[in-house]
């Protein structure tokens, strides 16, 4: 009789088989189109191997490193997240690893390396493995390697017939401070720091560079060895300091204008300014000479999405010109860091791959190349295929998308990721970095920020100083495990209610569905920023209510406008769970009917051409909330509606756009001669004022006596009710 376990066992053996003739043919394969360097050897055969479970006696750890591919395996129990692991007695320079799977295998793995049998951190990862033979090229050092299981792709646990670590054996220590070099040959580039391999494990730096030495030991905690700044002077020598204290190196920026991209920076005349460029060059090198020997400068990186921004100062052949003209001053800036520093490399910046046509035609003293990268890193790799470039890459800026790279929402703005989307970003550009090997050297991804405001919650790993879910995602990228780690409250399904009609004022509705992983009591907080309304970033602490079960009642805005709506849940541990959606404030319903709809409108005064104008009278009363009427930029002024007949009315809605009126008052008329007040103010506020004051009469006038602003007066509505 066949047992169940019987027929399993067989299975696995059959599978064993086939993928040991196609280990066979691929390892020939392998050979042919990329052949071993001479000093590449087999190094984990017949050495001590750990594992975290076994499925029993006869698959032990000490299995899969036996050399034997068909008849001994380790098994581990039937569970995620199980290791395997071997002591190759001493660090070694690790190139290459080969699983040969048995029937049970892992779907998602991370190959780890550690000098301590401690201290972990991740040189590759598989997400969609299908068994059989994985053979991984890896670039990194380490005594100890480490298969760490993910996701298993059966019911039992995961089983190798044998587990092959190859590399150089005898590798010493980093020196110190040593040269950094970008070594190798075409598809095969590694950076070497002290002559060993260096993957930049990254991210951009956020804080002051003062607050350098209270950070750098947290920055080293998640795994990361590098920090990028965007520009290199007398502040930068604590950030220097601190890193080199905790062993890590910083990419030196040099900005250069227009820097940022679109709409940010300065124009500068690439072809005909040459006071700037020799001005620049002179700064640059002067700090180039008082940090080449820092031991934790890395590299130089000169501008900052400069070829992009550039098409915001010119166009046509006169952008080809200037972008011909700043890729090569930056190869001028090149070779003069180069006769100072032979000893650092230098990188230039993009956030465009066409700009790197124009750096490898006029900038050939680059060491190699960097790209800003967020939701679309991984066509990178493609575009360097095809654009047929000669030198390697580092990505200096990447994680979730960015807000001009998702769709809008009802509401019509960029709808932003989730934090659990946030946090996948980071690992999908992470995977995309390390899985372009031999081209693509590591990242720095963005941001350690702690600005709470709409671009520090879009982007920053611990804004206000919370650790969010983008933060584990990057420390389990770079360090290899968060295993011990109190991780973020988990926010999801969040909804507003009304999304796209919340009264100015009044209250909506906000919910989520909320957790903690490690079931830590949560106190929550709500946020809005006007970032689309008023152009304000900050978030302002709202004013709500709990109404029980991830039920909150908020209070909206007074201002009209699409407004950010932000659930903040923090456990008390250093972390915090932030959502956001978008909430579009409108005026709140009036009773009663608009007896001033499509009535005559005139003005003391209406401007005629600018910004969305012409702005006549006639606009505060078309019932549009999207058309206004405009005064002159002086007081007094005054607007009018004629009801064409003596008529009875019980309140007034004045829906003001940012040019406000600070003191007016309220007059009526029964002969547009005569007029009498029915209301004063002069604490006037700019956002929708609601009067509750009856009259009978024709003629009703907003006589406008100090503007809030220094514009003129604006209204988008002047609203009568019967």
């Amino acid at each position: 009789m066949t047992t169940a376990s019987t027929a399993r066992r067989r299975a696995r053996a059959t599978a064993s088989l086939v993928s040991l003739g196609a280990l066979l043919a691929t390892s020939a394969t392998v050979l042919t189109a990329a052949p071993a360097t001479a000093a590449e050897t087999l190094l984990s055969q017949g050495k001590t191997a750990t594992a975290s479970s076994t499925e029993g006696a006869g698959y032990a750890a000490s299995a899969a490193v036996d050399g034997d591919l068909t008849g001994t395996r380790w098994a581990s129990q039937w569970s995620d997240a199980q290791w395997l692991q071997v002591d190759l007695g001493a660090r070694a320079n690790i190139s290459r690893v080969v699983l040969n799977w048995e029937g049970a295998y892992g779907k998602a793995y991370d190959i780890q390396l550690s000098d301590n049998g401690t201290d972990w951190r991740t040189v590759r990862s598989v997400t969609a493995g299908d068994g059989g033979t994985d053979e991984l090229a890896v670039s990194g050092t380490g005594r100890y390697v480490r298969l760490q299981g993910v996701t298993r792709a059966t019911g039992y646990g995961y089983s190798l017939w044998e587990f092959r670590v190859y590399g150089e054996s005898g590798t010493t220590q980093p020196e110190p401070g040593g040269a950094v070099r970008v070594t190798g040959s075409q598809g095969n580039w590694r950076l070497t720091v002290g002559g060993q391999p260096y993957t930049v494990k990254g991210l951009t730096w956020g804080p002051s560079m003062a607050d350098a030495p209270r950070y750098m030991p947290d920055l080293r905690s998640m795994g990361v060895n590098t920090v990028r700044t965007w520009g290199t002077d007398a502040s930068s020598k604590p950030l220097l300091d601190a890193a080199a204290a905790n062993g890590l190196k910083v990419m030196n920026g040099f900005w250069l204008q227009p820097g940022g991209g679109p709409g940010s920076g300065g124009c500068v005349n690439y072809v005909t300014d040459t006071a700037y460029k020799n001005t620049m060059l002179t700064e640059f090198a002067k700090w180039v000479d008082t940090y080449k020997s820092h031991p934790a400068t890395l590299m130089w990186n000169v501008g900052n999405e400069s070829v992009l921004g550039l098409q915001n100062c010119y166009g046509g052949a006169e952008l080809e010109a200037q972008r011909n003209a700043y890729t090569t001053f930056v190869n001028d800036v090149a070779k003069k860091i180069h006769s100072l520093d032979p000893d650092h490399p230098v990188t230039s910046t993009d956030a465009w791959t066409g700009a790197w046509p124009y750096y490898k035609r006029n900038a050939p003293d680059l060491d190699l190349y960097s790209m800003n990268a967020y939701g679309d890193v991984c066509g990178v790799r493609q575009d360097w295929i095809d654009g047929g470039y000669d030198k390697p890459y580092i990505i200096t800026e990447t994680g979730n998308a960015g807000e001009w790279e998702v769709p809008d929402d009802v509401n019509g703005v960029p709808d932003e990721p989730t934090d659990v989307q946030k946090a996948e970003g980071y690992t999908k550009a992470w995977n995309c970095v390390t899985g372009h090997q031999g081209v693509a050297l590591g990242a720095t991804m963005f941001h350690y920020g702690l600005e709470h405001d709409f671009g520090g919650v879009w982007f920053n790993l611990l804004p206000d100083g919370l650790k969010r879910l983008s933060y584990y995602a990057v420390k389990k990228a770079y360090a290899g495990t968060t295993a011990g780690d109190n991780t973020p409250p988990v926010i999801t399904n969040m909804t507003v209610s009304p999304a796209s009609a919340a009264p100015a004022g009044g209250e909506f509705t906000v919910r989520a569905d909320i957790r903690d992983p490690e079931n830590d009591p949560l106190t929550h907080k709500i946020f809005l920023s006007g970032n689309y309304a008023n152009g304000d970033k900050r978030l302002i602490e709202a004013k709500w209510r709990s109404t029980g079960n991830g039920n909150f009642a908020v209070t909206a805005p007074e201002k009209l406008g699409v407004w950010k709506v932000y659930i903040q849940s923090e456990d008390g541990r250093g972390n915090a769970g932030i959502e956001t959606k978008s909430v579009k404030v409108v005026a709140p319903p009036v009773a009663g009917t608009n007896i001033a709809l499509g009535r005559p409108a005139t003005a003391s005064s209406s401007q005629a051409s600018y910004g969305d104008c012409p702005c006549p009278a006639s606009n505060a009363v078309d019932g549009n909330p999207g058309t206004r009427w405009a005064s002159d930029w002086s007081d007094p002024q005054w607007i009018q509606v004629d009801l064409g007949s003596v008529r009875s009315f019980n309140r007034l809605q004045l829906v003001w756009d940012p040019a406000y009126a600070k003191s007016y008052e309220v007059q009526v008329s029964d002969n547009g001669t005569t007029w009498r007040t029915l209301h004063t103010t002069t604490t006037g506020n700019g956002d929708i004022d609601t009067i509750e004051t009856g009259a009978t009469a024709r003629y009703v006038k907003l006589q406008l006596t100090a503007r809030g602003t220094g514009w003129g007066y604006s209204l988008h509505e002047f609203g009568i009710y019967a």
